[in-house]
């Protein structure tokens, strides 16, 4: 997730909705060897792909094709529907040891294009075993994409309040009801277990045995998964910046509130050292104490900020602020600045609204279609959604009033299946920052408790949401790319300097 609660748990808040594929004649599916009846999943696991430039913008060797799936799994006879994925090839086919599929978060960050994305930075070691293989889950991107036809203001959660609690019950409603009018026979199947077995669709229609994996935020989940429902059919996961699978997802904002808590404490510390560079206090008491005066300044007046009016509520909604430091006391110094300017009240100009495009829709979409079907530990009762945000704005100022906040899950119908739970000895290499936004280092180490055959690596001081792809030479990245062209993973766990 980005800052919001349905921004992606990611690497580094939807247009008509777009049909899924009708189902495709078995004539375009292979026929040799056992028939669909010995196995029903054969159609998928055996079909032919065919393989073309992505685009006119594609770089040479970057090419795409289209994998049919089941949308139901236990009814493969019934409707299909598309996954879009990519591949880069191994630069060498003698040192070429398979595939390396990609998945950069959310639920439903497009992951089509990863494998020439700037932002992967693959050594040269891993170009040559590999082929990179993308692909935009079920329901993203260009895998069938779903669409719940919601606007701009009904794509944005909110903060508890108790004067807006109603309308944000209704709001919560309403998304539900036009996921449901839009993508009602869909829904149910828009689940993680289902993208794994999508996932072991890929390899078999790949002619692969096995598949490695690099999986970031959700895609910690999604790989861990995976592991959990093909053991004998993976081969080196690496997981970077891992969920708690216990957690999700619920628990997982909340989680978010409480790690912001704990950031915004450090950040007070070291802002405070900082005094004579921002200004903020030169105690930790007197820096928090400042903070909490903006917000009460712009919840009262909006500070007009980068051509917008912010408030402090608006403030506060991202809780990734405080996990980089100096970023955030540059920031907050400059609202505290523009907050002291006479002209940041009602005379100040609003900038134009955010918009959001077409595939932000498809976006904020799938992520509610996900998190809501993986589970049932929802709760369809409004009441607990007040209860759990008052008490844990209490707890966590910062985030707990939106971390707790109702979601549409609230008035969703269960998914087709029980959440999965993980537990194995599967190996897996878990790498994680200190100081991670989205999924803390707590969820981290819950993750490699449940993967039991894993190792961790730490990057003590490590700030922000992703740790891989920053810089190559780090020693995270040398870690990722030992156990990628190796297949050792450490002895032990290793901790290292940011």
């Amino acid at each position: 997730m980005r800052d919001r609660r349905i921004a992606p748990l990611l690497i580094a808040g939807i247009a008509a909705a777009a049909s899924l594929s009708a189902p495709t004649p078995a004539s375009a599916f292979t026929a040799s060897g056992p028939s669909a009846a010995e196995d029903p999943l054969r159609p998928y696991t055996q079909q032919q792909l065919t393989w073309q430039r992505c685009d006119a913008d594609s770089p040479a060797g970057f090419e795409c094709a289209t994998v049919k799936v089941p949308l139901d799994y236990s009814n493969p006879g019934g409707k299909r529907i598309g996954l879009a994925i990519s591949r880069l090839k191994a630069s060498s086919a003698k040192e070429r040891r398979g595939v390396l599929l990609l998945n950069p978060g959310g639920p439903g960050a497009p992951g089509l294009h990863l494998p020439v994305d700037p932002g992967m930075k693959f050594s040269a070691e891993v170009k040559r075993q590999y082929d990179i293989v993308g692909f935009d889950l079920r329901g993203a991107g260009q895998s069938s994409p779903v669409s719940c036809g919601l606007t701009a203001e009904e794509q944005s959660d909110h903060p508890y309040k108790a004067e807006t609690f109603t309308k944000d019950v209704e709001w919560a409603r309403t998304v539900a009801e036009k996921c449901r009018a839009e993508a009602g026979d869909e829904l149910p199947h828009l689940t993680t277990r289902n993208s794994a077995r999508d996932m072991d669709v890929v390899r078999a229609a790949l002619g692969e045995k096995k598949i490695s994996f690099l999986g970031v935020s959700y895609g910690t989940y999604l790989g861990a998964v995976y592991l959990q429902l093909f053991p004998q059919r993976a081969d080196r996961f690496v997981l970077d910046s891992a969920t708690d699978p216990t957690r999700v997802y619920r628990g997982m904002f909340q989680d978010m509130a409480k790690a912001d808590e704990q950031a915004f404490t450090r950040w007070t510390e070291w802002t405070a050292r900082q005094h004579a560079a921002y200004g903020l206090g030169d105690t930790p008491a007197d820096v928090r104490k400042t903070f909490w005066d903006l917000i009460a300044r712009a919840d009262r007046e909006p500070v007009l900020f980068e051509g917008r009016k912010i408030t402090g509520a608006g403030i506060r909604a991202d809780n990734g602020t405080f996990f980089h430091v100096r970023k955030a006391a540059e920031r907050i110094a400059a609202l505290k600045k523009a907050a002291e300017r006479k002209n940041a009240g009602p005379s100040g100009t609003p900038g134009p609204p955010q918009e959001s495009d077409g595939n932000d829709d498809n976006y904020v979409s799938i992520a509610w279609s996900v998190m809501c079907a993986d589970t049932r530990t929802w709760s369809h009762d409004p009441e607990e959604y007040r209860r759990d945000a008052i008490r844990d704005k209490a707890r966590y100022p910062l985030y707990g009033d939106f971390a707790a906040a109702i979601a549409p899950c609230a008035f969703w119908k269960q998914g087709s299946e029980p959440q999965t739970e993980i537990d194995n000895k599967a190996g897996a290499l878990i790498v994680q920052n200190e100081w991670d936004s989205q999924t803390p280092l707590f969820a981290a180490r819950a993750m490699h408790r449940s993967l039991r055959g894993s190792r961790m690596l730490t990057v003590e001081g490590g700030e922000g949401h992703g740790v891989l792809g920053v810089d190559t030479g780090s020693c995270a990245d040398k870690s990722a790319t030992a156990y990628l062209t190796t297949g050792r993973l450490p002895a032990e766990d290793l901790t290292c300097r940011a």
